[in-house]
């Protein structure tokens, strides 16, 4: 029976997949991302990336251990480098061992290496290093490769014609040479593959796996978790016949760290070899020397995923559902976990350690825009409105329909019958066109973009328009913007606008005075004293202090030291000499004991409790 696999462990699949949830592509911009049509994350810890571009250009960035990004030096780099000898040419296989070292294929058969070479896993028969992409030409010239596949320190290559070739490491026989020679540079592993066409290869760490055009699989190298599946676990030099996989047609296999998985093509899944973290999915920890089967009474399988670098499994069905098990983020699931990924992919990026990708992905993009996009598209757009606002005397171009869905004030508008129900422009004076244009904007987007200044304004919108999470947007805006030119107007208009603002370090401090003559300048005074403003000469709260205009207070005085009350700075200019004496008292907030606020005897006094985790106002 002759078949060709759908896909093996480094060939491309397109999927529709999100980059960023593997870290190292989180930091590009979705513009970058965009143009990506090929991706590896690889490296001990998932810290360095290849992608090819859709002009078929590669680039690279990460940790460069062992110079395996191929950039031409050993340093490292958060920004994308473009690996110029790569460039233009059609990337169809890639491979990365554990130094790591790197192989790769080409549309045109040709093999490159380079990344560490301590086991002249790089076939070129030396050690050294490699520091960008050479090609690989011994023994291979004139064969077209068209699989590559890496282990822990070597490396196999399959060619167009069904032929396996090994080299590098080969402590237990991984190279399958008949010997635990290291082998420098590629060579042909025959014995049982002498006349057969493999169609497919993997590794694990020290052992290798092929699959021949009759659906067998053969292995060799490291067997000591029984991951080659022959019943035993003695190390095999030489490739051997999966026996207990007779008479099944093998599509697809898989490699884990000591671990394997074949699927059949009728759908049917096998296990064997480590099973420490459940990674073969048969419910209990035991090592397995034969395959076994699994995931019997779930729909047929058409996928399965596992990566030499970790012990995770992953597989998804006929119908999309995709199912985990193995090492999950630092648990052991014996049984296959049933997710709500859409590829098995998603498994490594969330729950793989490292989260590197256990294949070369290629990702589909297309045109689509999820509903949230569209819609951010449409805000503004006077091409598809409905309505628009005038304010300052400019438009702002919106929709009814995404208004009324979007908020209160917009369904009551519309829906009650009022005066600008009926009308296709409606003027907006009690609010600055920055403001209404960026309220406008969050009920498309949910996101605010204005600096603390305008933020006031549009927390004014927020409270009148009883948009409480824009009102909360609002004040982590203020909140944040807090600077000695601004504080008195970012903190008088918090008090207006009853919100809660806490400067620094994580200190909640929620100021409602409920009396009328606890002026601003009070409540910025009792703010930037106790949360975590330095008080001393030069600090914010004297900068502030200083440079305020007069508020029209009582004469008095404010602590310089906010756990000390002893120690008060009483301040030359003339409006704060008139303040009654402000008095803060209390201990070190690491006691968590509380505080007192004491306003002028003119005034209802207002108490405070004070620690490091919250402060709220408890009596008046």
């Amino acid at each position: 029976m002759s078949f060709t696999p759908s896909f093996t462990q480094t060939c491309t699949v397109s999927i529709m997949v999100d980059l960023t949830k593997w870290p190292l592509f989180s930091l590009m911009s979705p513009q970058e991302l965009s143009t990506i049509r090929k991706a590896y994350v690889f490296g001990t810890s998932a810290n360095e990336a290849i992608y090819i571009t859709s002009d078929d250009e590669v680039y690279a960035f990460g940790l460069n251990c062992s110079n395996c990004l191929g950039t031409g030096d050993s340093q490292c780099t958060i920004v994308p480098k473009k690996v110029d000898i790569l460039s233009g040419r059609k990337v169809v296989s890639l491979s990365y061992g554990s130094g790591p070292h790197i192989l790769l294929a080409t549309e045109d058969g040709e093999l490159f290496a380079w990344g560490h070479n301590g086991y002249s896993q790089l076939g070129n028969g030396t050690t050294n290093q490699g520091v960008a992409p050479v090609l690989v030409s011994a023994t291979l010239l004139n064969r077209k490769v068209t699989e590559v596949a890496c282990g822990s320190h070597h490396s196999m290559a399959l060619t167009d014609s069904g032929e396996v070739y090994a080299w590098g490491y080969n402590n237990c026989g991984q190279v399958g040479s008949g010997s635990t020679a290291n082998q420098p540079t590629p060579r042909r592993v025959s014995s049982c593959l002498q006349n057969r066409v493999a169609v497919s290869i993997v590794c694990g760490q020290t052992s290798s796996l092929a699959v021949v055009d009759n659906g067998e699989v053969y292995g060799w190298g490291y067997n000591g978790n029984g991951q080659l599946g022959l019943g035993n676990n003695g190390n095999q030099l030489t490739p051997c016949r999966l026996v207990a996989l007779q008479g099944l047609c093998v599509q697809q296999v898989v490699s884990g760290y000591a671990h394997s998985l074949a699927l059949t093509d009728e759908g049917l899944l096998y296990a064997w070899g480590a099973n420490t973290y459940g990674q073969l999915g048969t419910g209990n920890k035991s090592n397995q020397l034969s395959p076994v089967q699994i995931m019997t009474e779930k729909e047929r399988i058409v996928e399965i995923a596992a990566c030499h670098s970790t012990h995770t499994s992953a597989a998804k069905t006929q119908s999309g559902q995709v199912y985990m098990w193995g090492q999950c983020r630092g648990q052991s699931i014996i049984l296959p976990y049933l997710t709500h990924f859409g590829c098995t992919d998603d498994v490594f990026a969330c729950f793989a350690t490292p989260s590197v990708m256990w294949r070369l992905l290629s990702v589909d993009y297309d045109d689509y825009l999820t509903v949230a996009q569209s819609l951010k598209k449409e805000f503004d757009n006077p091409e598809t409105a409905d309505l628009k606002f005038c304010v300052d005397g400019k438009y702002i171009y919106v929709h009814k329909a995404v208004l009324k869905i979007r908020c209160e004030h917009f369904r009551s508008m519309f829906q009650s019958h009022w005066n600008e129900d009926l009308k296709e422009v409606i003027e907006i004076d009690q609010f600055s066109f920055p403001v209404y244009r960026s309220f406008l904007e969050f009920l498309y987007t949910d996101n605010v973009e204005l600096p603390p200044e305008d933020a006031i304004g549009l927390l004014d919108l927020a409270t009148s328009y009883c948009e409480n999470r824009l009102k909360r947007l609002c004040q982590h805006i203020i909140k944040r913007g807090i600077t000695v030119d601004n504080a008195f107007s970012l903190l008088s208009a918090a008090v207006r606008y009853d919100a809660e603002v806490s400067p620094r370090r994580s200190l909640r401090c929620s100021v409602v005075p409920t009396e009328r003559g606890v002026s601003p300048l009070r409540v910025a005074a009792l703010m930037l004293t106790t949360c975590s403003c330095d008080p001393g000469p030069g600090g914010l709260l004297l900068q502030v202090l200083r440079e305020s205009p007069d508020r029209g207070d009582s004469d008095g005085c404010f602590l310089a030291d906010r756990w000390e009350p002893a120690q008060r700075l009483h301040m030359p200019s003339e409006p704060l000499r008139r303040l009654q004496e402000l008095t803060l008292t209390g201990s070190d907030p690491k006691t968590e004991r509380p505080a007192t606020l004491l306003s002028d005897s003119k005034v209802k006094p207002v108490y405070f409790t004070l620690d490091h985790r919250h402060r709220q106002q408890v009596s008046g």
